[in-house]
């Protein structure tokens, strides 16, 4: 279970609020300049709070009155952005080992081709990801982030930079990740259809206060 209650001014922009997300898909919406990105940087830890906590299960991310903070990287997060951010000299099979090499020190395996097979790209691993299509590329970028075992994923509206067919290819595969990973996934977007078709709980979020 995510729960987080934070309170962050930037600029003449204040952002607050709390909430609690357990497993599944919830989609967090509102109109552009809302703070929907400013509330995954909190979770994620690329943005310190000045007031509130975060916590995952038994982990503190942040809390402010205790002075606690715990650095991005040892969070085991998840993030997927609007783009892709693929490593341009790397092959798609070694921009996806980058996302297991978090783990090698747990000593875990990577299901590298169990997580090809989730999502459609095993043909793709030799590849470099110039030669990628835009659908393909988020597609290789959700991969990355499933090989670090993440104990939550975040994923930053990461349809809106693809047309209507790529945004009908890839939704499946959205759809697989929410019903196979086990973790809880939040979900930014505007998009009612990818609303309608993943979300298991929306919270509606307007001038950084939820509203639903």
């Amino acid at each position: 279970m995510l729960s987080f209650d934070i309170q962050h001014r930037q600029g003449d922009f204040t952002l607050a609020l709390a909430a609690e997300i357990g497993p599944g898909l919830t989609a967090l919406s509102g109109p552009s300049g809302s703070g929907k990105t400013s509330v995954l940087n909190i979770i994620a830890g690329l943005i310190r709070p000045q007031r509130g906590h975060v916590r995952l299960d038994d982990t503190i991310f942040v809390d402010t009155a205790r002075d606690e903070w715990l650095p991005p990287h040892k969070r085991r997060c998840g993030v997927v952005f609007q783009e892709a951010r693929l490593f341009p000299h790397l092959s798609v099979r070694q921009n996806l080992l980058y996302g297991h090499w978090f783990n090698r020190a747990r000593g875990e395996q990577a299901d590298l081709a169990g997580i090809a097979d989730l999502l459609g790209i095993a043909p793709l691993l030799d590849r470099p990801p110039g030669t990628l299509s835009g659908g393909e590329a988020q597609r290789v970028a959700l991969g990355r982030a499933l090989l670090a075992k993440p104990r939550l994923l975040l994923m930053d509206e990461p349809l809106s930079a693809l047309d209507s067919a790529r945004k009908d290819d890839i939704l499946p595969y959205l759809e697989r990740v929410r019903d196979t990973a086990q973790v809880p996934i939040l979900y930014v977007t505007h998009a009612q259809a990818e609303i309608d078709r993943l979300a298991s709980r929306v919270l509606v979020l307007r001038a950084g206060r939820l509203v639903s």
